[in-house]
């Protein structure tokens, strides 16, 4: 029976390692999802990012008479970042501009996704370029991280800034 439940874990952990290897990462939100949106583009914002556009697909699936639960794809970017690794492989600029996935899932968790930019340079055998990888793996990181975060007390909400330092 041991054996069993450990080939079955072994199973499950090489299953979660393979999932992550495609390239997407994904954090847990302290928040619920309209919450996490806000906070995200108010991350985007205070470090003068462009948002393209904000995808509700449950509010599109609502129009189609279909439930889903929320989720929301957030397309941004910064095109002198974003252009100079295209510029390493013009095909990445499928993946491009880049996007973030905040969903809730079936236990009502909330979870922030998005490419690894590691992951896409292999896809399109960008070879160098580290410099722009390493500043997009960077920022997306801190993107995910502000939104993720518990929130401010909704008082406070307008003026909060992410990236500001607590004074101690």
């Amino acid at each position: 029976m041991q054996r069993l439940f450990l080939a079955v874990l072994l199973t499950l952990f090489s299953f979660s390692a393979s999932a992550a290897s495609k390239g997407v990462i994904t954090m847990r939100s302290a928040n619920d999802v309209k919450t996490t949106v806000k906070l995200f583009k108010k991350a985007l914002r205070a470090k003068k990012m462009t948002i393209f556009k904000v995808i509700d697909h449950a509010k599109g699936a609502k129009g189609v008479g279909l439930r889903l639960r929320p989720t929301t794809v957030v397309i941004f970017g910064n095109p002198k970042v974003g252009t100079k690794f295209m510029q390493c492989s013009q095909a990445a600029a499928i993946d491009f501009p880049m996007k973030m996935l905040i969903r809730e899932d079936r236990r009502g968790r909330v979870w922030v996704s998005y490419n690894d930019p590691n992951y896409l340079a292999r896809r399109h055998g960008v070879r160098g370029c580290s410099k722009v990888r390493k500043k997009m793996a960077g920022a997306q990181k801190m993107f995910a991280r502000a939104a993720v975060k518990k929130a401010p007390p909704k008082k406070g909400f307008k003026d909060y800034n992410p990236f500001k330092k607590k004074d101690k």
